[in-house]
């Protein structure tokens, strides 16, 4: 068809009309009968030539060389792309395997995985990327708190001003979504005062009675040696709490991370505050549900542009003589008491005493009578019958006898000779409050006048 186009345009005399109608046919003699201007000499015939064996002979050789050099070529090709990913996954499995943080990173994913599991959340409703997770690990859910308001003594003024607002803008955030923006739950909180005076105690409140997912922020998390990767964790620590809002970002002893900024700071600690600054106030809106809790007993070595940040401060003081009590009342709720006891002499001779101290105080008073009885003569006896039939496997969950073996009389006595109940220990008397065991070495602190040594000889 192409040699006899090409005929017509070399010889235009032969073909003198302006139209020329060309056609190529298998058969000169049309099977159709309707077609009859072939045969009437309407449409000369041209037979076209049968290939040259020879020029068909070197077209298939030179075509058979083509086709086995673009085989070979795309053999080669495929073998290399294929080592190049065989080398880059191989590559990647050795770097990951020298890499000294690569088992820590699986421990803290497998962590994170587990605390949003108990959140209902897995990773399709949740993507976090590996800065996420990482800070996802220090997550602590509500229903693992085991401090409530109702724990807390002395601090009914600092928790009912929490609860109106602080808890109330997080759990119900549709009563301040008006006012021009007014009403809402503050950027920041503080809570400022000695040590032991139940700050982080009330942290731990604040987020069981709000629902919040409550993120315990360690500054260890977010500091890193590489640069620019402190940056990213502080990023991630707001992203993931407005993932998973509403949250409550808690820094205890807030002062060793945002201290008074200084002409000889680092810059990459420069860098990391003005980042965290940075995400904190775009936090604002009506939708997020995000507060910063602080905590420090160092309020004065806080950035200013820090305590801007932290509308609400609360000063966790010493506990006055009604706090004093309510507390002891409260830790010693479960405690069997002499009936010659008095509240009233305890309170006022721990005048000074923190919250923390007040526990310690409870704690090695419940302990006196225990070390008496662990050094009388029947405390010595019980002790080394119970270590008798620990050693037989009696009492232990572990039975080295078989059943089978022993006679009925027999299984009696050792089942009589097996503790079954917990001992009785006297009732707590005020001066057991300042008694401490002669081993121990007293602590000089906020605590008024001395304390009693316990030396009571063995029986």
């Amino acid at each position: 068809m192409t040699s006899l186009a090409r005929h017509v345009f070399l010889h235009p005399s032969t073909y003198p009309s302006a139209i020329v109608v060309a056609k190529h046919t298998l058969q000169v003699e049309p099977a159709d009968p309707r077609i009859r201007f072939i045969r009437l000499g309407r449409l000369p015939t041209h037979p076209a030539s049968s290939p040259d064996p020879a020029a068909t002979s070197r077209f298939a050789s030179k075509f058979g060389k083509m086709k086995e050099v673009t085989r070979k070529m795309m053999t080669d090709v495929a073998l290399f792309a294929m080592s190049q990913v065989a080398f880059y996954y191989a590559f990647k499995y050795v770097m990951s395997s020298l890499d000294p943080n690569r088992q820590k990173r699986q421990d803290t994913k497998k962590v994170a995985d587990a605390k949003l599991g108990k959140l209902g959340l897995r990773g399709k409703d949740l993507e976090l990327n590996e800065y996420e997770e990482q800070i996802s690990a220090e997550l602590i859910l509500p229903e693992d708190i085991p401090v409530d308001f109702a724990s807390i003594g002395g601090l009914d003024g600092i928790i009912s001003s929490l609860q109106e607002s602080v808890i109330a803008p997080l759990c119900y955030p549709e009563l301040f979504a008006n006012a021009s923006g007014l009403l809402g739950a503050p950027k920041g909180v503080l809570l400022y005062g000695p040590p032991g005076t139940g700050k982080t105690m009330l942290a731990k409140a604040l987020a069981k009675e709000s629902g919040a997912t409550f993120i315990n922020m360690h500054v260890s998390t977010l500091t890193n040696k590489w640069f620019g990767e402190s940056n990213k964790l502080v990023a991630a620590l707001f992203s993931l709490a407005r993932k998973l809002q509403p949250s409550i970002i808690f820094i205890d002893e807030i002062d060793s991370f945002l201290r008074e900024r200084a002409t000889g700071d680092h810059e990459v600690t420069g860098m990391m505050k003005a980042e965290f600054m940075t995400l904190w106030d775009g936090l604002t809106s009506s939708t997020d549900r995000i507060m910063v809790l602080g905590a420090t007993n160092r309020p004065n070595d806080i950035d200013s542009a820090i305590l801007r940040r932290l509308p609400k401060r609360y000063a966790v003081s010493l506990p006055s003589a009604a706090q004093r009590e309510k507390i002891l009342s409260i830790m010693l709720s479960a405690t069997s008491l002499d009936p010659k006891f008095s509240m009233t002499e305890l309170v006022k001779r721990t005048e000074g005493y923190s919250g923390s101290d007040l526990k310690e105080l409870c704690r090695n008073a419940a302990m006196r009578p225990v070390r008496e009885f662990l050094r009388s003569k029947a405390g010595r006896e019980s002790v080394a019958e119970r270590r008798r039939l620990a050693a037989a496997g009696v009492g232990s969950g572990v039975d080295n006898t078989p059943v089978g073996s022993l006679t009925p009389s027999e299984g009696e006595v050792v089942a009589a000779a097996a503790p079954t109940s917990k001992i009785e220990s006297r009732p707590l008397r005020n001066s057991d409050f300042f008694v401490i065991d002669s081993a121990a070495t007293p602590v000089n602190g906020s605590r008024s006048g001395p304390m009693a040594v316990d030396e009571d000889p063995l029986d």
